[in-house]
């Protein structure tokens, strides 16, 4: 259901950027702005792993340094059918933990000092599971699709503004008032369906991770004390990668909760008790 509701959503996304191209930007300015867009996110897909894990500073540790952790990475990389990752440790006292790689064969996860404190083996557990789930789906690659042409449909709507201070266009006859409400709603728009995108996401991560596992309330019981943790203990952390965490890392008040790109922790957590007690 999960994977069906992102295909709606890429298309509904696709749709808008058409949309906006042929109301504002015209059919030139649509090619531009997807040429830019395009070419930004080529160099995120193929870098970002690197770009994160240099950002966070985060280091590549081996099995002889964190035996345990990286027993855990390699039994359920097996079950799931996955190469084995890189394994990374992140000096920060906020448990959290993220997965990032273009594929599979260049998935690496990351996982910061205080996750290994606060969680049990079990709950632990749970955590990675859920994120070679993301390097198993191919989520980066979903992620930078999406970012792809969110971008473009931003990009369109700046040109469209810069058109109209200036007296640009090529339509004369097009309603002034309907493209400066497009010029405000779309990017909007883009970021909501984006933000759906990534929620469904964290969802469907949630429930593949409790599958490898092999119980739901391994990552039910992390989550509880991921979240609680994450509003306590602060962490530095980039707004523009908080999406990729597990948790988010950056304590939000009502609106940012409205516009977070995860879902409601309490939703996560009744879903995977549900999964749980349905067995």
């Amino acid at each position: 259901m999960n994977g069906f509701k992102t295909i709606v959503l890429m298309i509904t996304l696709t749709v808008m950027l058409v949309a906006i191209g042929g109301l504002l930007g015209g059919r030139t300015g649509m090619t531009f702005a997807l040429i830019i867009a395009f070419g930004l996110n080529f160099f995120s897909y193929w870098f970002s792993d690197r770009i994160v894990l240099r950002m966070y500073k985060a280091k590549q540790v081996s099995e002889a340094e964190k035996p345990e952790l990286y027993s855990i990475v390699r039994r359920l990389a097996q079950r799931a059918g996955l190469p084995m990752p890189k394994v990374y440790i992140i000096n920060e006292d906020q448990p959290n933990a993220f997965a990032t790689g273009r594929n599979p064969e260049h998935g690496a996860v990351a996982v910061t000092s205080g996750i290994i404190s606060i969680l049990t083996l079990e709950e632990l557990e749970g955590v990675i599971a859920h994120e070679l789930t993301h390097i198993k789906h191919r989520d980066i690659l979903v992620g930078s699709i999406a970012a792809t042409i969110a971008g473009a449909i931003s990009y369109v709507a700046q040109m469209a503004q810069w058109a109209m201070i200036f007296g640009g266009g090529d339509d004369d006859d097009g309603n002034p008032i309907v493209a400066i409400v497009m010029m405000i709603v779309a990017p909007i728009a883009a970021l909501l369906v984006q933000m759906a995108i990534s929620r469904s996401r964290e969802y469907g991560a949630d429930k593949g991770g409790a599958s490898i596992s092999g119980n739901p309330l391994y990552l039910a019981n992390a989550l509880k004390k991921l979240h609680v943790a994450s509003q306590q203990i602060p962490m530095r952390a980039n707004p523009a990668t908080s999406h990729m965490f597990i948790v988010n890392p950056l304590k939000s008040g009502i609106v940012a909760r409205l516009f977070s790109t995860h879902p409601p922790i309490e939703e996560r957590i009744r879903r995977l008790e549900s999964m749980a007690y349905r067995r």
